[in-house]
């Protein structure tokens, strides 16, 4: 039994990455699928389907490689709030990461947004992952 889902799927991602996998694969839920289409808006990643079976579905994700040596995009991916415990900002202490070079990605009441778009909308919420 799996207790953190968000954690495997960044694990299943980072491993991936790290190893130059195309793509990847990973039990799907409506949270992992916001995270990863926030990934894809930001560049993180080349794209994600979800694909139906008879239980909760999979997230098929292409992964995104620069230059020729084929150096991941994803540098670094690391869960934050954890089932143990969460942690949540408000909207004046959003954390940036890499001195704004990096993505946080929050769950708000908005919907799953990241640093900047929280920040713009003027919410806070739960510091989900960062992403660099």
């Amino acid at each position: 039994m799996n207790t953190d889902p968000i954690a495997d799927l960044l694990t299943r991602i980072r491993n991936a990455s790290r190893a130059r996998h195309d793509e990847v694969k990973a039990p799907a839920s409506r949270l992992k699928l916001e995270i990863v289409r926030v990934l894809q808006e930001e560049g993180y990643i080349a794209g994600y389907q979800h694909l139906e079976d008879r239980v909760q579905g999979v997230i098929r994700i292409s992964l995104k490689y620069t230059g020729t040596r084929r150096r991941p995009v994803i540098n670094g991916i690391e869960r934050i709030s954890k089932p143990g415990r969460r942690f949540y900002v408000g909207k004046h202490s959003i954390p940036r990461v890499e001195g704004g070079l990096g993505t946080t990605i929050l769950t708000t009441p908005r919907g799953v947004l990241t640093d900047r778009d929280a920040l713009r909308l003027g919410v806070g919420g739960e510091v989900l992952c960062k992403v660099w």
